[in-house]
C-alpha cells in the first residue's frame, strides 16, 4: 500500500507547546528535504510539493514504507513536524522565529504545533 497526503507541517501566528511562534517567510524557498517518521531514521516516502502559503508549510507528500503508510491511510497517524535550524528570531514573551534552515518534514504521532496536521490522503 502507498498513500499520497497533503498537510500543514506547521502553521503561522499560533504558539507550539514549546512556546515557539513561526512567523510568515520564515522558511523562505526551502529546497529538497526528506520524509522521515518521528524525525529520524531513513526515508519513509517523498515530499512532492513543499512550500510556504498563508496558513503555514504546506506539503504534498507519499508515504512508501507499508506499516506506515497503512497508519496515515487509516488516519491513525496525522501529525505533522519538521526539524529545522534557527536563523533568526525575536525573542520575548515568546520566541518568534522569523527565519529557519529546513532539514526535514516528518509524520509523528503527536506534532509540537498542534494544527500540523495531515487533512487529506488519497491511497494508491
Amino acid at each position: 500500500m502507498r498513500v499520497r497526503f497533503a498537510g500543514y507541517a506547521a502553521v503561522f501566528g499560533v504558539a507550539d507547546r514549546g512556546g515557539d511562534v513561526l512567523r510568515p517567510g520564515a522558511f523562505g524557498a526551502p529546497g529538497r528535504v526528506p520524509l522521515l517518521w518521528q524525525h529520524h531514521g531513513r526515508p519513509v516516502g517523498r515530499i512532492e510539493l513543499l512550500g510556504e502559503d498563508k496558513r503555514g508549510l504546506r506539503v504534498v507528500g507519499s508515504v512508501e514504507e507499508p506499516e506506515l503508510a497503512g497508519l496515515v491511510g487509516s488516519g491513525k497517524v496525522t501529525g505533522l513536524s519538521f526539524g529545522y535550524r534557527v536563523a533568526e528570531a525575536r525573542h520575548g514573551v515568546r520566541r518568534e522565529i522569523r527565519r529557519l534552515e529546513l532539514v526535514e518534514v516528518s509524520l509523528v504521532a503527536q506534532p509540537m504545533q498542534p494544527l500540523a496536521r495531515v487533512h487529506a490522503v488519497e491511497t494508491f
